[in-house]
């Protein structure tokens, strides 16, 4: 399966906007497949020569949505500045079971690789969130305890499951309002 810029479904797509299912476990080998080719493009992403020569877009998730296949799996890797792997996940059917009420954004806004066009304004989310789910990397149940970068990552990536883009969260009245309870994150 060919993942790059020019395969991703787009926000103009209604596609986008379909809730995904869950996925049967133990993962078939297509499922399986299809998830680490979700890596491999994040992974890729992020080495420009590869990413040029390949027309992928930078990214630290990606959504099984994003490349048509309505299926609760998403793939994310956050690198340090020097390209180390700070954490890397297949994950499958995650769900949030817990969140912090302090809210947290990133000051200069979310991207995503199904949205073309900037959408600036702040998008506010929980500061802390707890994920179960099943990573295929290591092929066990997890937990995943996460805050600031990696907890709006997670938040971003399972809002395609419910077809949610990160421009339905911005205050459309006043898009840069400062939550002054709310922690930014550079």
């Amino acid at each position: 399966m060919l993942i790059n810029n020019d395969t991703i479904i787009k926000d103009n797509d209604p596609l986008i906007r379909e809730k995904s299912i869950d996925v049967s476990l133990p993962l078939c080998a297509e499922d399986k497949e299809t998830l680490l080719q979700m890596l491999k493009y994040v992974d890729d992403s992020t080495v420009p020569e590869i990413a040029e020569k390949e027309n992928l877009r930078p990214a630290v998730g990606i959504s099984a949505i994003q490349i048509g296949i309505p299926k609760k799996m998403t793939a994310i890797i956050l690198k340090d500045e020097e390209g180390k792997k700070l954490c890397e996940y297949a994950l499958v059917n995650p769900k949030i079971v817990s969140n912090s009420v302090e809210q947290t954004y990133l000051e200069s806004g979310e991207g995503c690789l199904s949205v073309a066009e900037d959408h600036e304004g702040y998008v506010y989310r929980s500061a802390r969130v707890k994920v179960k789910a099943y990573d295929a990397l290591q092929e066990k149940d997890i937990e995943i305890k996460a805050q600031g970068y990696l907890a709006v990552v997670l938040q971003h990536e399972l809002d395609h499951f419910k077809g949610i883009l990160f421009y339905d969260r911005i205050n459309k009245a006043n898009p840069f309002h400062k939550d002054p309870d709310a922690q930014a994150i550079e």
